[in-house]
Order: C-alpha cells, then structure tokens, then sequence
C-alpha cells in the first residue's frame, strides 16, 4: 500500500523517488498520481507528499490529480536542459543530496542520455535503478479498499463479457463440424476476438495487451494467442485467456476458462478433469502467512501424482504442466506476489493481496490444453475469496436446427 513508501524507502536507503512518462499506461505514474491525460514527471521525497510537474498546456490535467502540480522551468528539452530541470525538481523538493531512485515509462536512449548528463552536473545524487522487486512493485504487493474494489468491477465486466462470448458461440448456426457467422460463412477466431473488444470498449474498458483465444493444437501452447484464421470446430479445446483493464491503463482483472463446443473428446475431458481437480486442491489449502511458491511446489506435486510431467519433474518440458501456479495481479497483468519456485521471492499470502491461482496442462502434439483460472483475494479476516464468479463447463452447447 502507498502507506508503506516512506518505509520501503528507508528501508533501502532512498531519499526520494522519481516517476517520468505518461499518466495512462504507465503503472509507476498511475499508482503514484490516480493517472490521466498527462506527460509529466512526478517527485516524492520521503516523507513528503508527491509533488508533479508538467508543461504548461497539460497543467489542468495534472491538476486533477490531486496532487501539488507545478510547471516545468523550460520547455526546452535537450539532454542538457532535462537534467538541470530535474536537478531542479530535486533541489525543489529540499533535496540536495541523498539516493534517487527512477521508474516509469519512456524511451530508454533519451533517458539514459538525461541520466548521463544529470550524474556529470549533480554528482551529489546517486542515481539509482532498482531490480523487478522496486519500492513500487513492493508497495503494490497489498491493495488499499478502492484499489480492492476497481479490480472486483473489472472482474464483473470481464465475466460479463465472457457471457456474451459463450452465448454467442452457442447461439450460432453449425454447419457439419464447425460454427458459422451471421453471414454464413465459417466462424473465425479472429471474428471472436474483435467482438470481445468491441464488448470491452462498450463497457468501458481497454484490451490492450490482446486476448488469449486458441483452439486446437494452440490451445496446448500456454502463451499462443490463436490464429486469427482457425475455424471454430466442434470438439476442439479453446483456451479463452482474457486480461483487460480499466480504461487509460487503469486496473487489470484475469480470466481463463477452456471450452469444447458441442462436446469433449474423452481425452480433453480426462485433461480437464484432472486440471479442475488440482485447481480445487490447490484453492482448498490457501491459508494466510504461506509462501506464495509452496503452492507451485504443491501443483507439481499433484499433477505428477496424476502421471504428467511438470517443470519440477522435467525441467524444461513442453508438456504437462509447464508454468507457474499465477500471479498478482493490479495496474500490471503480472505483478508481485510472485509463485515462481524459480524466482528469488519469498512472497507471503498475505491481507490485501490480489492473485490469480492457474493450474493447466499442454500437450500440443496432441492437439489439446486445457488451463482454468480465477483472481482471488486475500481477506482481512484469514479468508480467502475469488472476486468474480462463472461456471467452470467444459462444453458449450451448440444450436441444433
């Protein structure tokens, strides 16, 4: 929470933290000024409330913040000029001295030149740049109530419109094997996918980092997106990955649910079956104050007990089980608290925390994956709760003429 900056920043050594870039799609400067329709840098010094500064055209927008906002002292943006302004910044925030700390989104070369400049002119800051476990990333680990309740409502839009995706693919006309659009033709994955955004805009939300929605032998490579030519065919798993957000890069919700259209074949059907079982194990032992990675220790252990090789049994395999358990999830699809066994975290279950639990299978040779997956909640009180609910079938029905 932002509550705990002041010590995180001790904690490390810093003295002040600085963000630079955009107000939308931009988690650092959304996190730390509510976000908006801005290109500004943002100075917290410990102890001190954030100030930010803009240009002069931008001044309402990060007026609207809520946050004291000043205007830059040039307009002239130069490598030179940028690094005296934010010697400035410091300066202007009772910093003369101390570890400076950097995050946000911009381009690298410029900023790196701006930094270069800036340690030539200010020697008396150290400049710092932190690993993936920042100060942010860290403060972002627990959700304050509004943050809470902006992911819940994302939910509640993104199963709506899983909704609508399920009731348009059992609604539609079915030709021999395969569904057909409203024209007749076949039913393409790349026609779900513009309807899904299409839906999310009408809802108010963004998908900017796209839509998971493969059938087949894509459904058994975790990351594949889908072809957007495949033809939706009876039978077939579709591993429906969804993952939007708020509108201007706002909070992020995510989902995963596997279907066959018409019916399951019995191998996709044992697949599921095994996946929905360890699915309900693994959300069965949640407890407060446990590591985060015991629980991808535990998936491993209850998949190979079901006879599929895992990344713990066989690393580097490409099928069975082949990732992590999930996530956390906020103003980034995938932030802290992390479940990797790989990663060098020892992440807690703790109040506050907002993570998905996504267990799945992959055999693509096969022509089959299967993965499930909701966003649960850490409760103040030791509980534990998913924050959007949706049946878990593996088969749509279809329409019958």
């Amino acid at each position: 929470m932002k509550q705990q900056l002041d010590e995180l920043m001790a904690a490390r050594g810093l003295d002040a933290v600085i963000v630079n870039g955009a107000g939308d799609h931009n988690p650092a400067m959304v996190y730390m000024s509510g976000g908006g329709h801005f290109k500004a840098s943002l100075v917290k010094a410990r102890g001190s409330e954030p100030v930010i500064y803009c240009y002069p055209m931008e001044r309402e927008e990060a007026a609207r913040t809520g946050l004291q906002a000043k205007l830059h002292q040039t307009l002239k943006t130069d490598p030179a000029s940028l690094a005296m302004e934010m010697r400035w910044m410091l300066q202007d925030n009772g910093l003369r001295t101390g570890r400076v700390a950097f995050y946000g989104q911009v381009d690298a070369g410029e900023f790196l030149s701006v930094m270069q400049e800036l340690q030539r002119i200010a020697p008396e800051y150290e400049l710092v740049g932190e690993p993936q476990d920042t100060i942010l990333m860290a403060a972002r680990t627990t959700k304050e109530p509004g943050e809470i309740e902006r992911i819940r409502l994302m939910g509640v839009v993104t199963t709506r419109v899983v909704g609508r995706v399920a009731d348009m693919l059992s609604t539609a006309k079915v030709h021999g094997n395969h569904l057909l659009n409203s024209v007749g033709d076949p039913l393409r994955v790349g026609e779900v996918k513009k309807q899904i955004n299409l839906w999310l805009a009408e809802e108010g939300a963004e998908n900017p980092e796209g839509t998971i929605f493969s059938i087949g032998r894509d459904a058994g490579i975790p990351h594949s997106a889908g072809s957007a030519e495949d033809i939706l065919e009876l039978g077939k798993p579709i591993v429906f990955d969804i993952f939007p957000c708020e509108a201007q890069g706002g909070y992020f919700y995510d989902f995963t649910r596997t279907w066959c259209l018409g019916y399951a074949p019995d191998a996709v059907a044992k697949l599921y079956e095994d996946v929905l079982s360890v699915y309900q194990a693994v959300v069965g032992e949640l407890a407060p104050g446990r590591l985060c990675k015991d629980y991808q220790s535990l998936t491993c252990d209850l998949f190979s007990k079901l006879g599929h090789p895992t990344i713990l049994t066989h690393p580097g395999t490409t099928d069975g089980y082949v990732h992590s358990l999930g996530h956390g999830l906020g103003l980034a699809v995938h932030e802290a608290p992390w479940f990797s066994m790989s990663m060098a975290t020892n992440d807690l279950l703790v109040p506050g925390s907002i993570f998905t639990i996504e267990p799945g299978l992959y055999y693509p040779d096969q022509g089959m994956g299967v993965r499930l997956e909701d966003t649960y909640l850490a409760e103040s009180n030791g509980s534990f709760s998913k924050l959007a609910d949706f049946p878990m079938n593996l088969v749509l029905s279809t329409r019958k003429d």
